[in-house]
């Protein structure tokens, strides 16, 4: 199967919204926004991402479902109108000119809810980290396409994701929690097909191979994990890196941009573990993530070693937490997580 034509559309679509996200970030995220813990600035981000991918899809694949985080409810709402016109301008300034009926029916394209039945569909996640993105530190633009329940194509636009190695060999690529203004990084997965790494805010196709690091042995490993702890339970990652015997300090970075930095040898291990027993992982949160990671020669199941079930609607009802490693290690990190959660 030649989805060649897919993966285009998806890095030019992605970069696309890059754009649109950078701009909003420069123009409507301020200290006083940061002090007042004003969200509208990624709210915007958030819903102008969106619908100029959804629109970008619709066009090369109409008969293509999109399952996103948003839908336009919100923007739809009477009180949200300079929240809707903030959008509209965005979109326009990446695109043609789009009215906000246009706009509202781009967005709403990602509100399908896949069935068993819907054997192709693409999901999205337009802004992945939206604390890391209110911070100017790391968030991520996350596409996927589904086929049979199996992730077939990934794309990670990382904005603030430093491109090259500015501290020196075993060291980490930096500043992560700071970004690097200017720089930017996208990764792209074909199933089978290996993954690459391309400049983001450029108009080529070609890129590099990327692969997961070489560590074998625990102790030497480092976790790249959330700064949020809401999104995992840091504390039961603390006592699974001592299990393993692991000194060095977690990279601790927000978005799907962890996935990138497994990907790419920055970090051994990306944990995310279950907060509760209720909770259950949303599908675009981990499928660009997972494949880029797989093709880069590592591997991505739940916490307890099942492989991610995509079968399952928008969350992946099957499994509980994640576990992302370079591979070499990885039964070693089930085990010591099993010891810790149970």
């Amino acid at each position: 199967m030649d989805i060649t034509h897919e993966l285009k559309v998806a890095i030019a679509a992605v970069r696309l919204a890059s754009t649109v996200t950078q701009a909003v970030q420069k123009s409507l995220v301020t200290s006083d926004t940061l002090e007042k813990k004003d969200r509208s600035p990624v709210t915007v981000a958030d819903f102008a991402s969106q619908a100029v991918i959804c629109k970008a899809l619709a066009d090369a694949f109409p008969q293509d479902p999109i399952v996103g985080e948003e839908d336009a409810k919100e923007l739809r709402e009477p009180g949200n109108a300079a929240l809707l016109d903030s959008v509209v301008t965005h979109v326009c300034k990446a695109r043609n000119a789009a009215s906000q009926d246009d706009v509202l029916s781009w967005i709403d394209r990602g509100g399908t809810t896949p069935d068993v039945n819907t054997k192709r569909y693409w999901t999205l996640d337009p802004i992945d980290g939206t604390k890391g993105f209110l911070r100017a530190e790391q968030y991520a633009i996350a596409l996927a396409l589904i086929e049979d329940g199996q992730v077939v194509l990934g794309i990670l636009g990382c904005p603030n994701l430093p491109a090259v190695d500015t501290v020196g060999s075993g060291e980490l690529r930096g500043p992560w929690s700071l970004g690097n203004p200017g720089a930017g990084v996208l990764m792209a997965a074909l199933l089978g097909r290996g993954a690459i790494s391309l400049p983001l805010n450029a108009a080529t196709y070609e890129g590099s191979p990327v692969h997961v690091d070489t560590v074998a042995e625990t102790a030497q490993a480092r976790f790249c994990e959330s700064v949020e702890s809401g999104h995992s339970n840091q504390s039961d990652s603390v006592k699974v890196a001592q299990a393993l015997g692991i000194t060095a300090e977690p990279v601790r970075m927000d978005s799907q941009a962890k996935y990138a930095a497994v990907a790419r040898g920055d970090a051994s291990i990306y944990l995310r573990l279950p907060t509760s027993a209720e909770y259950r992982e949303k599908i675009w949160d981990h499928a660009a993530g997972s494949i880029v990671v797989q093709e880069a020669g590592g591997t991505v199941t739940d916490a307890f070693g099942k492989p991610l079930d995509f079968t399952l609607g928008r969350k992946l009802e099957n499994n509980r937490g994640i576990i992302a490693t370079n591979g070499k290690i990885h039964s070693d990190v089930v085990q010591a997580v099993g010891q810790v959660i149970g």
